[in-house]
């Protein structure tokens, strides 16, 4: 039998429908429900600044004090306890009362020699905000770049991964994380490649995106690697693609014929939908992660020629062409694994020293790309971590968790550069000035991506408050 061929507009408008099926059926009610906004049609709320995130999350604590949150008094003081200094009042009972709920510093050890900062600050750019001597290539964007100086978290240990992600505490019934949500509620912009996608390893407390939302809205595990990019992706044997048309002709059918059956079946709507995607994916997600047509500064810029940086470089570099080609949530996980690279107990300057190399310029020529094709304009980009490190000394050259007060930094798609907002105290161990919990975040994102996360609330999974934060609105241009 003459194999049957499919043509492309077939192909996607058939894909569309099942992607549409998994996208509603299978994650809210009928429009009418008690929250009175309906389920998502992919339509932001109101009018976006941006369309698409790269989402780069640092695993295992990056210090907020040897980066973005300089500390002198730290130094000044080194090796005395913090009741020795003018600011023992930093641990006063009072203070910590300020938390949401209030968790034991860094696994309930006491950290309180303080440590001096193993980096120097520098003021950078225009706007002469002081970063570390470890990032000097995110330091010279930074004039791009608005940095939040009074995070906190009520997670002493790495479950914090899945609260920053997610906005609950691991011991909490979990939520989707962002990615899940932004997927749920604006779909795709190209029906051939996915619209959530996770690179590097993920945390191992939390490896569902979707949650209640339904698997559909999962990121998609990718390699930054042309020849298997996904796992399960290729047939084990060469298999022509005309007579790869017959079989999904006949899956099609079927699974037309199985939704009919099973109307509302979320489990058999999201299968169907990742085996489409994956069959458009086997061709276009290949030649997305092949960089090799870059031009050489372009490989340059992000340090591909930098051993130390190619890994993360690829990894970036790849981000940028698939939010060009319309995806609209890349998380890129560093160091993770475990606990996660960055969690600096012990060695604390080698291992940032380290790590803020193979991140650095990667991260720099990334905001550089973006904004020079136009971009970064459309696209936010995060640089967050689970929690920072403490101003006391662990053992003898480390620091330990340290979830009352730490750093993160956004850029682009709404953003306003050059600023910094919040602040830790005299030895950043509390925020104390507009302090923000990691929802705040969630909200700043969804806000310039024209979302209203309430009209997003499932009516039979009603979330907190807190859960869905307030945007920043002091970094939004």
């Amino acid at each position: 039998m003459e194999p049957m061929r499919r043509s492309r507009r077939q192909i996607v408008s058939g894909a569309a429908r099942v992607t549409a099926l998994a996208g509603v059926a299978a994650v809210r009610p009928a429009a009418g429900a008690d929250d009175g906004w309906g389920p998502p049609d992919g339509r932001p709320h109101f009018p976006a600044r941006a369309r698409s995130v790269i989402w780069l999350f640092m695993n295992g604590g990056v210090s907020h004090l040897e980066s973005f949150d300089p500390k002198p008094m730290v130094t000044r003081h080194a090796g005395k306890s913090i009741a020795e200094t003018p600011f023992a009042s930093v641990q006063d009972p009072a203070k910590l009362a300020l938390e949401r709920a209030p968790v034991p510093d860094a696994n309930g050890q006491q950290r309180n020699v303080l440590y001096p900062l193993q980096v120097g600050f520098r003021p950078r750019g225009e706007s002469g905000i002081e970063v570390s001597d470890w990032f000097p290539h995110v330091g010279g964007q930074i004039d791009r770049i608005a940095v939040v100086r009074s995070m906190y978290t009520t997670d002493s240990n790495h479950g914090a991964q899945t609260q920053f992600h997610t906005g609950r505490h691991m011991l909490d019934p979990v939520s989707p994380t962002l990615g899940g949500w932004v997927h749920y509620a604006l779909g795709s912009l190209n029906p051939a490649l996915p619209q959530f996608i996770s690179i590097g390893t993920r945390e191992y407390w939390n490896r569902r995106d979707g949650h209640y939302l339904g698997p559909a809205h999962d990121a998609v595990p990718l390699r930054i690697d042309p020849a298997s990019p996904l796992d399960f992706g290729q047939p084990e044997r060469p298999f022509p693609r005309p007579a790869a048309a017959v079989g999904l002709d006949l899956v099609a059918d079927l699974n037309r014929l199985t939704a009919r059956r099973y109307p509302g079946d979320a489990t058999t709507a999201a299968r169907t939908a990742a085996y489409e995607l994956a069959f458009r994916m086997q061709t276009s997600v290949p030649e997305v992660v092949d960089v090799a047509a870059e031009t050489p500064e372009t490989h340059r810029l992000y340090g591909l020629d930098r051993p130390e940086c190619r890994e993360f470089a690829l990894q970036l570099l790849a981000a940028r062409r698939f939010v060009e080609r319309g995806v609209r949530f890349v998380q890129i996980q560093h160091g993770g694994g475990g606990a996660g690279a960055w969690d600096a107990h012990g060695g604390l300057r080698a291992n940032h020293e380290k790590l803020s190399s193979a991140v650095d310029q990667p991260i720099g020529g990334l905001l550089a790309d973006l904004h020079r094709r136009g971009l970064l304009d459309e696209t936010i980009v995060v640089f967050a971590t689970e929690f920072g490190r403490t101003p006391g000394t662990q053992g003898a050259d480390g620091r330990d968790h340290h979830p009352f007060g730490f750093s993160v930094w956004l850029a682009g798609g709404g953003i306003r550069g050059g600023c910094v907002h919040g602040a830790t105290d005299e030895l950043g161990f509390h925020a104390v000035e507009d302090r923000h919990y990691v929802t705040d975040i969630h909200a700043t994102i969804l806000q310039l991506l024209g979302l209203d996360s309430r009209r997003l609330e499932l009516p039979e999974r009603k979330r907190l408050a807190i859960d869905h934060g307030q945007a920043i609105r002091a970094i939004i241009a």
